[in-house]
């Protein structure tokens, strides 16, 4: 079986974020594998442990995502590839990730793709659908649970806090959902392999891609953190008196009645 792993190496949302002219300061920040691609890596090293196969994990960016490809490597992936964008792309939306994505895995008879739902830092939720879209095979948002019985596969997946299960064949993308599974912590020994595993480079010239096949369909204007909240007033005096005076408050402020 041939399973695919997207990846993206995002920047972890329990680690405090720093914004300068409208962009998140990366020189402090920490770097993870954003967690929903997690779950498609782990679930990708099940079903190749129950199945057979290889799981390839796959990214889009610079150099940096290495770091993150040598972490889904030591948790048991067998290969990786990084198709570096650093010197032959200024800016990309998901569609431009979706494209680039497509356009390499149109010739790798994948199996099943995996993918996270969405990734922390955008939340756009767009970039596996639209692959699935460009390799015209079927696919399934926020699964919790897959079972592969020969072509047939069986699918859970989330939906607003029920769940509904459908059938499909092989060829599939899926896109995963948290409940999925329990992503593994890379073990000595996975890290030590993970240095001897493959790692493959690509640029952006290698594919089959012109520089206005990629071009972005959405441009970033600003970034910018919430503002801070305003601390909690203490309402004193008889009850009656604070009723009148939330009301007023409420009303004069708030301005929610």
């Amino acid at each position: 079986m041939k399973i695919y792993a997207l990846l993206k190496r995002t920047f972890d949302t329990e680690e405090k974020i720093a914004i300068a002219n409208g962009e998140i300061e990366e020189n402090g920040a920490e770097f993870i594998i954003n967690p929903y691609d997690e779950y498609g890596v782990e679930e990708a090293i099940l079903l190749r442990d129950i199945h057979g196969g290889e799981v390839t994990v796959v990214s889009v960016g610079n150099e940096d995502a290495e770091k993150q490809l040598r972490t889904a490597l030591a948790m048991g992936a067998d290969k990786a590839v990084l198709i570096n964008t650093e010197e032959n792309l200024d800016e990309g939306d998901q569609y431009t990730t979706a494209k680039i994505l497509t356009e390499y895995l149109k010739d790798k008879e994948a199996d099943i793709i995996f993918a996270g739902n969405v990734a922390i830092d955008g939340g756009s939720g767009q970039v596996g659908p639209r692959v699935a879209e460009g390799l015209d095979i079927p696919y399934a948002t926020t699964i919790t649970k897959i079972d592969v019985n020969g072509s047939d596969v069986i699918i859970t997946r989330d939906v607003e806090g029920d769940s509904e299960v459908i059938q499909t064949s092989l060829p599939v993308l899926v896109t995963c959902q948290q409940g999925l599974n329990e992503p593994r912590y890379p073990s000595l020994p996975g890290i030590m392999k993970a240095k001897k595993k493959p790692l493959e480079v690509i640029e952006l010239d290698d594919l089959d891609l012109e520089e206005e096949d990629v071009q972005a369909k959405v441009t970033t204007l600003d970034i910018y953190l919430p503002p801070q909240k305003a601390a909690g007033r203490l309402l004193e005096g008889e009850i009656s008196e604070q009723v009148g005076e939330l009301v007023n408050l409420l009303h004069t402020e708030a301005k929610v009645i």
